[in-house]
């Protein structure tokens, strides 16, 4: 499923550097930050902060593993980005510019399904009410394994019997 993108007002860069300036301590965003929010957001994949290092570096960026590690928790604290963590990996995916949505994970190959559900977002906000919480979000990952590895695991059980 492609979700669609939401309108915003302000582009990933104009963003960030708005998140930069406003902090207690105002920072400056540096050439190799601006690197690594073009790239990110120039595609739509989730991935993790070495899929990352690698892809800069293929294109020819020479950005430190410490300045990745440091801009993706800027990003993330500036609601640019979100964290999913797969156990013990920490992936991220773009947060701004598009809808809440959930995820299916797949552990046999590692395939990352988005999906939106209305019935979902219903149930949580009637749990809360029932409650008398306030939520300020959620995040929902669904771990199993995909169509296509269940599908090829059944092939081989089937093939093993013949």
């Amino acid at each position: 499923m492609s979700l669609p993108a939401v309108p915003v007002s302000l582009t990933p860069e104009e963003k960030f550097r708005e998140y930069l300036s406003s902090r207690p301590r105002p920072q400056r965003f540096t050439d190799q930050q601006r690197e690594m929010v073009r790239f990110i957001f120039a595609q739509h994949d989730h991935f993790d902060a070495d899929e990352l290092m690698d892809g800069l570096r293929k294109s020819g960026s020479r950005v430190s593993r410490a300045t990745v590690y440091r801009t993706l928790a800027k990003l993330v604290e500036a609601g640019l980005l979100r964290k999913i963590e797969l156990g013990p990996r920490m992936c991220y995916e773009h947060d701004y510019g598009y809808p809440h949505h959930e995820h299916l994970h797949c552990e046999q190959c590692g395939e990352m399904i988005e999906f939106q559900s209305p019935k979902i977002e219903e149930a949580l906000r009637e749990i809360c009410v029932q409650h008398g919480f306030k939520s300020s979000g959620y995040n929902l990952l669904i771990r199993g394994q995909c169509a296509s590895c269940l599908k090829a695991r059944s092939a081989r059980r089937t093939h093993h019997l013949v």
